[in-house]
């Protein structure tokens, strides 16, 4: 079975800095895949940006863009996604999650793996 653990959220003001991480618990999974989605209290899980496991091409939300990198390390098993210039509407539960199927997705249900979800505030 795999789990993801999500780590590195917090409290931060608006123009910081946050880096969020996810390791795998298993080193050899067929992901192909790897994406962070967030969710605000009373909103729909949402996408925010995903990496191609082979060979590290990106896909970022458009409200993201420019001010989050995605971005993956091998030999660790892990996913990062680095968060600047924050902002007051970045608030939610940041998820990390899996996808084995192939293609790109941007929707929460062709995920097969998930975290627990780590919390980020960002305050004004």
């Amino acid at each position: 079975q795999v789990q993801l653990v999500e780590s590195g959220g917090g409290l931060v003001q608006a123009g910081g800095s946050l880096r969020l991480s996810c390791a795998a618990s298993v080193r050899t999974f067929s992901r192909n895949y790897m994406g962070w989605f967030r969710q605000a209290p009373g909103k729909e899980r949402e996408f925010v940006a995903a990496i191609r496991w082979s060979g590290g091409r990106t896909y970022y939300a458009d409200s993201v863009k420019g001010r989050f990198t995605i971005s993956r390390d091998n030999a660790k098993n892990t996913v990062y996604l680095q968060m600047n210039s924050l902002k007051p509407e970045d608030t939610a539960v940041y998820y990390c999650a899996a996808r084995l199927g192939s293609g790109s997705s941007y929707y929460s249900h062709e995920y097969d793996y998930w975290g627990q979800g780590t919390q980020v505030t960002v305050s004004s």
